[in-house]
């Protein structure tokens, strides 16, 4: 149903280069690029992932209450995924594990503090 989510960055070429090595561990490479954004995605016709100087010249801003939740198929790949993120500098929200009702995730804010976490059902 998602065909894609968009997150503001005040720093796009830091986000970028977040978002490339984060998502080149799931398979996602740069699709879409413009002069203020890019677009990342496993294939073109898959739900994807933009990042974006907001349009209105205004300074981008978190969402309370905002997540969004990265698909993976194992809790290797989410422990993975998550380990990756923390590498590059993201914060962690909750460290990858076992949840109630067999979600297995993790959770962290990317550079510009976005809440994302990656997931799988066991």
């Amino acid at each position: 149903m998602i065909g894609y989510v968009t997150l503001g960055t005040n720093d796009l070429q830091r986000g970028v280069k977040f978002y490339d090595e984060l998502l080149s561990e799931i398979g996602a490479k740069r699709f879409m690029e413009g002069e203020n954004f890019i677009a990342w995605a496993v294939e073109p016709d898959q739900p994807s992932i933009a990042l974006t100087q907001p349009f209105d010249g205004e300074a981008a801003t978190v969402g309370n209450g905002v997540m969004v939740a990265l698909a993976l198929e194992t809790p290797q790949q989410v422990d993975a995924f998550y380990a990756k993120a923390i590498a590059l500098g993201a914060t962690d929200e909750g460290p990858s594990g076992q949840r109630e009702g067999g979600f297995y995730a993790g959770y962290f804010r990317d550079l510009d503090g976005n809440k994302l976490n990656c997931f799988c059902m066991v």
